[in-house]
């Protein structure tokens, strides 16, 4: 049995902590400070803690741990082992060096490719076909650290941020039970990165969900995919933000129009893309509840023959 501290803040690292608790001696838990959250923007704790708190785990919620002294807690904890899943902050020299069998991370990726805060949504940005679980030792590098086993599984069609979220989370819950003793007593040797081979996947913005209707209809159907379900994917509609939460990519013939224009097309409602149409299949108008399209045309028929994606102001529903 470890005696480790463990580093996570979101929904991601909560199944990988509830199953080191179940499996090693977990002295403390880091994760970020308490968050306003809600509509009256109450302070919110991380989810990490409350799993740790739920099961008496000293918990510390450093805003940074730049400096020596902030990393004061985790000294006294004396932890053999530091294992990281989606923390949020990147580690220095001096907590990295603090624990003799080093810092391990949880990474939602086949690294090298993806390395960042966001690889989960990249993967499905750029098409990747399959992704996976790393499980490496960090260095002062980002998620550049020498990787001692990894395991892939799938992309399904239709695949979102989310659902892909909860698969890889659990995969890396799983893969910590199995292989975490084997890295401990060195039966597991950390092989380096190919750094050639690296691509990066930087933190996702709201900025990121607009729609740009010069791209592919496939292009556009992965984004939808990919920012559900923050920070959802988006156009604007008569000065207004309409999110686009389900679509499909249809080809020809579809009428002539401009692009980003609405159209009826494959018996529904479709916006020309550079190769093509997105056929709208579930849409939210700013303020209003979630609509099939069909229904959203029921009450709005002047749907079809807009333009979407205008330059006006748009508001948040």
């Amino acid at each position: 049995m470890i005696r480790l501290v463990f580093m996570g803040t979101p929904d991601f690292a909560v199944l990988a902590l509830k199953t080191l608790i179940e499996t090693q001696k977990v002295v403390g838990v880091v994760t970020q400070p308490d968050r306003p959250a809600g509509r009256g923007h109450q302070p919110s704790p991380p989810p990490v803690k409350v799993v740790a708190a739920a099961a008496g785990i000293p918990v510390y919620q450093p805003k940074s741990l730049r400096s020596e002294e902030a990393a004061e807690p985790l000294r006294q904890w004396q932890p053999e082992m530091i294992v990281v899943a989606a923390f949020g902050q990147i580690l220095r020299p001096h907590v990295l060096d603090l624990p003799p069998l080093g810092c391990i991370n949880v990474h939602a990726s086949l690294l090298p490719r993806w390395r960042g805060a966001s690889p989960i949504q990249h993967a499905i940005l750029a098409g990747d076909t399959r992704t996976g679980v790393s499980l490496m030792r960090m260095d002062v590098g980002l998620d550049t650290g020498p990787v001692y086993v990894q395991q892939a599984i799938p992309i399904d069609a239709g695949e979102t941020a989310a659902s892909l979220h909860d698969k890889l989370a659990k995969l890396g819950a799983a893969m910590l039970a199995e292989h975490l003793l084997g890295i401990a007593d060195g039966r597991l040797t950390a092989i380096p990165q190919n750094d050639e081979e690296s691509t990066y996947a930087p933190i996702i913005k709201k900025e990121d969900g607009r729609l740009d209707w010069q791209q592919t209809s496939e292009a556009l159907e992965r984004r939808i995919r990919a920012m559900t379900p923050w920070p959802g994917a988006f156009t604007s509609w008569q000065g207004q933000m309409l999110k686009v939460l389900r679509a499909r990519p249809v080809q020809g013939p579809l009428p002539d129009g401009e692009l980003g224009e609405v159209v009826m097309g494959a018996g529904t409602a479709v916006v020309l893309t550079q190769n093509g149409g997105l056929a709208l299949q579930e849409i939210q108008l700013a303020g209003k509840r979630a609509m099939a399209v069909a229904d959203f045309l029921r009450g709005r028929p002047e749907l079809i023959g807009s333009k979407l994606g205008d330059t006006s102001v748009i508001r948040d529903p």
